[in-house]
Parts: structure tokens; C-alpha cells; sequence
């Protein structure tokens, strides 16, 4: 029986879930070098552009920090206290 070697290879599946338009249309994971990330995929241009690649594609290491949530307002912080 010979062990199936997953190293340097993925797969992504239709993102079922996808809700807007900077959702991506495929979802999945690949391993490259013993390190596991997540893979977004994005299909053509819906404009049907014929030298846009067939699919755009982003690759995020899985243990990588989640992005901190964004300030409700691009307002500056005031730090000063009238007290």
C-alpha cells in the first residue's frame, strides 16, 4: 500500500456560497512544500476580455493572522482629554 504524497498540489470546489461580486467563484486548499494555504479563485472578466487570464486566483498561508476590523469612521483618533 503507498502513501498518496499531497505536497505541491490543491484543488478548489464552487464556492456555494459566494453573495457578491468580490466573492470569490471557487474555494479550496493546496500544499506547497509542507506549508497548507487557502486558494480563492475569481473566473474571466465578465466582459469577456480575450487576453484576461480564465481565472485570477489569491493563495493565503492558513495560519496567517486574520486582518484586524477596519475603524467605522476614517476619522483620527483624538486622544485628548478635556479633564
Amino acid at each position: 500500500m503507498s502513501n498518496y504524497d499531497n505536497n505541491n498540489s490543491g484543488a478548489i470546489w464552487k464556492n456555494e456560497k459566494r453573495e457578491t461580486n468580490k466573492h470569490p467563484h471557487f474555494k479550496g486548499d493546496a500544499t506547497v512544500n509542507g506549508i497548507e494555504y487557502w486558494v480563492s479563485a475569481w473566473e474571466r472578466d465578465p466582459n469577456g476580455n480575450p487576453k484576461a487570464p480564465a481565472l485570477k486566483f489569491r493563495v493565503t498561508p492558513k495560519d496567517a493572522p486574520k486582518e484586524p476590523p477596519k475603524p467605522e469612521t476614517d476619522a483620527p483618533f483624538n486622544d485628548d482629554i478635556p479633564f
